[in-house]
């Protein structure tokens, strides 16, 4: 076994399973991305690489399979992974924390951000704080920030290439305008009846967000819409997406009850170094 495979055989019950899968990558070393440096060598890149595995397939990848409550994956709003540049982005995320959250009305770091889309985007339960699948991410969106400037943000949680609001405003939506574009632009992929299939995710009812989540208001979901949709090929006007977010989010979601998504007191949070 080498290092690689044993480190991630002591932190996971599945370990066995997840070393297969790093060992089989390409030289960690050699892999690159456009305008950003190359993988850290070693286990650090190996963690990386972990993040991204587990961001792409969040629904299958048992790291982050038991915390989920529905059926997306992180790169379903954070496309390609989150190295989209405007649709979700991941990149600079990393620079603005820690960041003040409205919502929660204190201050957040990137791990508190990242599981706190486990519980509302996912509508699942919180991960430990300290967790095999918070390091990972964490890993992967703080290498897509290198070589980026911090810049804290102190309004709210998000990087320096969140998604801006639309000039166009929620209320001047329309429900039957954007039932019938749901129809002409979505519907092909994620079914008349908002489910999805198997390469896309489901846009309402129990397997998608709950109304927690930031894309349950028109606002938000018109804004991220606009740069993402129909995917490799967002031509939708602000108006468009503002009356498709409307009728997306004008159907039944699960509701969001903080209680009922946090882990027990006990698992809030693990110790991840040598146990001697």
């Amino acid at each position: 076994m080498t290092r690689i495979a044993v480190l991630l055989s002591r932190y996971s019950g599945r370990g066995a399973l997840i070393a297969i899968s790093m060992l089989s990558v390409p030289s960690l070393a050699q892999e690159k991305l456009p305008n950003k440096p190359l993988l850290p060598p070693g286990e650090l890149g190996a963690w990386v690489r972990l993040g991204e595995e587990i961001v792409e397939k969040t629904t299958e990848h048992p790291l982050s399979k038991p915390f989920l409550g529905n059926d997306l994956n992180c790169t379903s709003c954070h496309l390609q992974n989150g190295r989209h540049p405007s649709a979700g982005s991941f990149l600079g995320t990393a620079t603005a924390y820690p960041a003040w959250a409205p919502r929660e009305q204190t201050v957040v770091t990137l791990e508190d951000r990242v599981l706190n889309c486990f519980m509302r985007s996912c509508n699942g339960v919180r991960p430990p704080l300290g967790s095999k699948v918070s390091i990972a991410i964490q890993s992967y969106i703080t290498w897509l920030s290198q070589g980026e400037s911090m810049r804290m943000n102190p309004q709210r949680p998000v990087g320096p290439r969140a998604v801006s609001l639309l000039a166009a405003k929620p209320d001047s939506g329309s429900l039957e305008r954007g039932r019938a574009l749901y129809a002409q632009r979505c519907a092909d992929c994620h079914g008349a009846d908002g489910k999805g299939d198997t390469d896309n995710p489901p846009v309402w009812g129990e397997r998608s967000y709950n109304d927690g989540a930031g894309l349950a208001k028109v606002e938000n979901l018109g804004a991220w819409l606009k740069v993402a949709m129909p995917l490799d090929d967002a031509t939708l006007t602000e108006k468009e997406a503002i009356d498709i977010a409307v009728f997306v989010n004008s159907h039944e979601r699960p509701r969001f009850e903080l209680s009922a998504h946090l882990p027990p007191a006990a698992e809030t949070g693990v110790y991840n170094g040598e146990k001697p």
